[in-house]
């Protein structure tokens, strides 16, 4: 995120008119009279909401993210998986406009995808191995709540598939360090 684009006031401001809104419903005039700068302010760092959205995204995905305890990869990346699974950023995206997330699970890494790739990649030794461990992550935090609930889930939680990230990424970890 460049300099000139933060602005934690404009970020903030975003960050509840989408909480109240959706994205979709969300215009750069109303961040800007929540924020209390003119339209022409935003226009000149933000071409649209969805460019502001991103880097509120980014924000808010890396303030989640910023303070996991490392020396365990597996309790930080399963931690973190439930951090942004709950986030109520997330939660909204989710329910309201869930296609904002294509372009970055089918098309091209976001902000947060290198910045965690980086944390990834100097815990693994492996620029493979971290981008195994963030489409595994990616999979957990994004597919685990269809796989819950009613409907022949045999009682199946959330609980219950984060156990089973981090099973997989014991299993997968353990061997890397075995197999360099």
């Amino acid at each position: 995120m460049t300099a000139i684009r933060h602005n934690d006031g404009v970020l903030d401001a975003a960050r509840d008119c989408v909480l109240a809104y959706g994205v979709r419903r969300t215009t750069l005039t109303d961040v800007a009279r929540r924020a209390g700068v003119s339209r022409m302010t935003l226009y000149r760092r933000w071409p649209d909401v969805r460019s502001l959205v991103a880097d509120l995204m980014t924000r808010e995905w890396l303030r989640a993210v910023e303070d996991l305890d490392l020396s365990d990869p597996v309790a930080a990346v399963v931690e973190g998986v439930r951090r942004l699974r709950s986030h109520p950023l997330w939660v909204k995206i989710v329910e309201a406009d869930p296609e904002l997330l294509l372009p970055y699970l089918l098309h091209r890494r976001g902000a947060t995808h290198d910045a965690v790739l980086t944390l990834l990649e100097r815990v693994t030794g492996d620029p493979r191995a971290a981008r195994a461990v963030l489409l595994v992550a990616q999979s957990f935090l994004i597919s685990a709540p269809a796989m819950t609930g009613p409907g022949g889930d045999g009682g199946v939680t959330l609980d219950d598939l984060d156990a089973e990230l981090a099973a997989l990424l014991e299993g997968y970890l353990g061997q890397l360090d075995r197999h360099p």
